[in-house]
């Protein structure tokens, strides 16, 4: 049982992360207010010595904790999601963490095959594949900001040996959720088809990247479900980390 501190534990991804992780581990959820439903560390991540205290005696920290929105404004990304993202390291640093699960995103890659490139969430009808290793090419600067992110973690690994793992997520959403988007335009509709990543899909990975040996650090994959749309690879993933996605949007939306 390994000791996992949460940031972020209040969003979406984060209430999957920690009901996902608390049957077999020590979660200890960190939220920036009071949730209902949710006993957290109340912290703002821009406070490096309030995260080095609610790090210490913990053996991984999973970083969920950003400004998410690809629409967010370079003000709106630089403190939490810069910033905040700096202060995280420096203090899993301290407080002498063996992991860190960063929450990297799709949109360092979705330029690629963006369909306009004033909206982040679209989808050319030709998409390319895009490998891990691809050089980034963010749609956004909530993606930019992810770019540093990963760009940090490295350094923390090559730097002062820290484990690291960029796990790059898709969009999260319901099966009905997924549904009711296909009344969208078909670029967005596409989008969502290619970048679901479902609950079950979304607490599998989670586990794995704080369970598996990691063959290599610093080292990024992506976390999508198993889609016929997808343009993102699954490969590495799968072998790094065992991830054995289950859901597929095509058999969602059929």
């Amino acid at each position: 049982m390994a000791r996992i501190a949460v940031t972020g534990a209040a969003g979406n991804v984060g209430r999957v992360t920690v009901e996902a992780l608390a049957s077999d581990h020590d979660v200890t959820p960190i939220t920036h207010r009071e949730r209902e439903g949710l006993d957290s560390v109340i912290l703002d991540v821009r406070d490096e010595d309030a995260l080095t205290e609610a790090f210490e005696g913990h053996d991984i920290v999973v970083h969920l904790a950003a400004n998410p929105n690809p629409d967010a404004a370079w003000d709106s990304v630089y403190e939490v999601n810069i910033g905040g993202t700096y202060n995280v390291y420096e203090a899993a640093l301290a407080a002498d963490i063996d992991r860190l699960v960063f929450a990297s995103t799709n949109h360092v890659h979705q330029m690629y095959n963006i369909a306009d490139a004033t909206r982040p969430e679209t989808l050319t009808a030709d998409a390319e594949a895009v490998g891990v290793s691809d050089p980034p090419r963010p749609d956004s600067y909530y993606g930019v900001s992810k770019v540093f992110g990963e760009a940090l973690g490295n350094y923390y690994a090559d730097r002062h040996g820290l484990e690291v793992l960029n796990l790059r997520i898709g969009w999260l959403l319901t099966a009905d959720e997924v549904r009711e988007k296909m009344d969208e335009e078909e670029s967005v509709a596409r989008y969502v088809r290619a970048m679901w990543l479902s609950p079950g899909d979304c607490e599998q990975g989670m586990r794995r990247a704080v369970e598996a040996s990691l063959p290599d650090s610093p080292l990024a994959v992506n976390l999508i479900s198993a889609n016929d749309d997808r343009y993102l690879s699954l490969t590495e993933t799968m072998r790094a980390i065992g991830y054995r996605p289950r859901d597929n949007s095509a058999t969602v939306v059929e």
